[in-house]
């Protein structure tokens, strides 16, 4: 089973997933996952506002909510935060590219710290610290998330989303026979996705019949 994840790790709706993939990873371990990052407010350059930051209490609440998992105010009180997804998006692009077995668990990292710690994950050195935490080297890691190749592969993610038409995160897709079925876009749990992981099977099945 072939299934693309196409997340963002500053999403919070991508956090409080993260369970549900993994119940759903653990139960097919044949499951080949690949992560695309979709870009959620990649490149953002304003600070936080009240009305942002009221916002997204709102959305962590309810986020909190369906997954039951743990959220920090702390980076509300960070003075000047500026909430752009572009550098965690690229570490996990930096890990997928170094080694990708270690790229999810990169990415649970990166939203541990910060929605549980509260962390500014924005920052290289601190990206670094989490690849460290999960087996990648960080010095290595820390020059290639630097580098222009990331950067650049980091967007063409970004354009890989947009030319699926993907439009909200998280979206998890899986291939059979070279085409691509949609299993959700948004949060469910892992019971909705394996009822229409079933389903897409049987779609698929149907469908090479016809063309046989």
């Amino acid at each position: 089973m072939q299934l693309l994840y196409i997340a963002d790790p500053l999403c919070s709706w991508c956090y409080g997933f993260g369970p549900e993939l993994e119940k759903l990873l653990v139960a097919h371990p044949e499951a080949k996952l690949e992560l695309v990052m979709g870009g959620l407010r990649p490149f953002n350059t304003d600070p936080m506002s009240d009305a942002f930051r009221d916002m997204l209490r709102e959305h962590w609440k309810h986020v909190a909510e369906a997954s039951g998992l743990a959220f920090s105010e702390a980076v509300f009180d960070t003075p000047g935060f500026i909430y752009d997804t572009e550098p965690p998006c690229r570490a996990v692009v930096t890990g997928r590219t170094i080694d990708a077995s270690r790229s999810l668990a990169l990415m649970k990292a990166i939203q541990g710290a910060f929605y549980r710690e509260g962390q500014d994950v924005t920052k290289p050195e601190v990206l670094a610290d989490l690849a460290a935490g999960v087996g990648y080297d960080r010095a290595e890691f820390l020059a290639a998330l630097e580098s222009d190749d990331m950067r650049n592969e980091t967007r063409l993610d970004f354009t890989t989303a947009q030319s699926l038409g993907v439009t909200g995160f998280p979206t998890v897709g899986v291939a059979y026979d070279k085409q691509l079925y949609l299993v959700t876009s948004g949060f469910v749990t892992v019971d909705v996705l394996e009822e229409r992981l079933v389903e897409i099977a049987r779609l698929a099945r149907e469908r090479a019949v016809e063309k046989a």
